[in-house]
């Protein structure tokens, strides 16, 4: 199963480095049912991982005047903040059992399973359905609010399930700041770097990691996220997200039926 992980890895990267996100919610599944890793514990590997992965992404992006910076820190300084907050005080608040009615038990990690699900099918369905034209209009303070907003609901994900969000940080950045696909996807790369990797940070059991096996995963992503890259600069990523929107929910409905039924 190992193998499978690994290889999974590198394409969990190359989805990142094509469009910016997606690649990152591949990240827990493959921790949890190919390398046999605790839910809970999962989600702060892959901070790590989707964190180093996108930091190498972001700066391949910011060498070819990709990322806009001002837009980068407005997002996300909240979603820092929340992802923070999250990670260090109400992950480790939530309770271990969360409900019991009669034979069925909410456990937490189950909880995180199931909320992680959800979001799969969020994301599928904003990378499977057309967009449309943008309207004019919108004022730069509402556009502003609606980033801060946007920014720390995404912290607060990234927190709870150790996704980056880049399927809902790029759309933000197109729709609401009118910024170029490639643009947005370089940014959402480095707002995803910073919010995984200060998520990371309040993390409190760093010593009982398996760093060899973290670090050996992240290794496989971050050659995928060049591949991805590479590939970015002939293909359009836009185009390959409905197909690979309908794997994603694919991948959620599987979770829940396991998790739930199995």
């Amino acid at each position: 199963m190992e193998i499978a992980g690994y290889v999974a890895a590198i394409f969990a990267g190359v989805v990142l480095g094509l469009i910016g996100g997606g690649g990152s919610i591949l990240t827990v599944p493959i921790l949890v049912y190919l390398f046999g890793i605790a839910p809970v514990l999962a989600t702060g590997y892959s901070l790590f991982i989707v964190g180093s992965t996108s930091t190498i992404g972001a700066y391949s992006y910011f060498k070819r005047d990709l990322v806009h910076l001002s837009k980068a820190i407005a997002f996300g300084i909240p979603s820092i903040i929340a992802v923070f907050v999250t990670r260090a005080v109400i992950l480790p608040a939530i309770p271990d059992v969360l409900l019991t009615a009669g034979s069925f038990t909410l456990t937490k990690n189950l909880f995180l399973m199931l909320l992680f699900s959800l979001l799969m099918l969020g994301a599928s369905y904003n990378m499977i359905k057309k967009k449309k034209e943008h309207q004019t209009g919108t004022q730069k303070k509402s556009q502003h609010f609606l980033l801060i907003l946007n920014g720390l609901f995404i912290g607060l994900l990234t927190g709870l399930v150790g996704v980056g969000g880049g399927f809902l940080i790029v759309p933000a950045l197109v729709l609401l700041s009118r910024m170029p696909m490639k643009e947005a996807i370089g940014t959402s790369l480095t707002i995803i770097a910073a919010n995984a990797l200060i998520g990371f940070l309040g993390e409190r059991n760093l010593l009982n990691f398996d760093w060899k096996l973290l670090l050996s995963v992240t290794a496989f992503t971050i050659a995928g996220i060049f591949i991805g890259i590479a590939l970015s600069k002939k293909i359009s990523g836009a185009k390959l997200k409905p197909a690979f929107g309908w794997f994603i929910l694919a991948m959620g409905v599987y979770i829940i039926i396991k998790e739930t039924f199995l």
